[in-house]
């Protein structure tokens, strides 16, 4: 095993994963697969997360959840399977953290680049919906966009909310109704005008 790995994974029970095959035998299926990716892995994170420091315990993670996955089933196409990995564990982190996630990641687009699913057409979509959701946002007025981005990007309690900008739960409530409806309106309904957002 690399010594990259982290040592809880050495001797892992494998009664249920990959018909017999031994603990020997992911570990050198992760030597030969995945270790020649890290170069590649490691630049990946460091484009894609702006805080260096946390890039190397983002590959041990990385390394992790890849190994434990083999032990149950070898992936089909390992650097996909790597680097949708490595995407899906900075997307949850990026959802966890205090930041505001959307400029977490400087280039939104790199996210898909090792991932076939789930095609380019749905990537596509789902980066322009991306787009849109940001330019909506630049339409609410100030202390409604602060609201709902505390709220529904970086999830916190209208309790939360409240302790942080000094109002209200009702002015909380209010400004995330408010500004929730104005969301609505642009993305789903009739495009709305500057003249309400103000």
């Amino acid at each position: 095993m690399s010594e990259h790995l982290d040592h809880r994974f050495k001797g892992a029970d494998l009664r249920h994963g990959n018909a017999g095959m031994s603990a020997a035998e992911v570990d050198r299926w992760f030597a030969r697969e995945i270790l020649p990716l890290e170069q590649a892995l490691m630049q990946f994170l460091q484009h894609n997360w702006r805080n260096r420091g946390d890039v190397a315990d983002f590959r041990q993670d990385i390394y992790v959840q890849v190994y434990q996955a083999a032990l149950t089933g070898l992936p089909e196409r390992p650097k996909q399977f790597l680097f949708a990995t490595a995407r899906n564990l900075l997307i949850n982190r990026v959802r966890h953290s205090q930041v505001v996630p959307i400029e977490s990641v400087p280039d939104l687009e790199a996210l898909n680049i090792a991932d076939d699913e789930p095609g380019p057409d749905r990537a596509l979509i789902a980066r322009e919906e991306l787009r849109r959701l940001q330019k909506a946002l630049e339409h609410l007025p100030p202390r409604c966009r602060e609201v709902v981005m505390l709220a529904r990007i970086e999830g916190l309690s209208g309790r939360e909310i409240t302790q942080r900008l000094g109002v209200s739960e009702a002015t909380v409530s209010e400004h995330l109704n408010k500004g929730m409806r104005i969301l609505a309106d642009i993305l789903y309904g009739q495009q709305h005008g500057g003249e309400n957002a103000s």
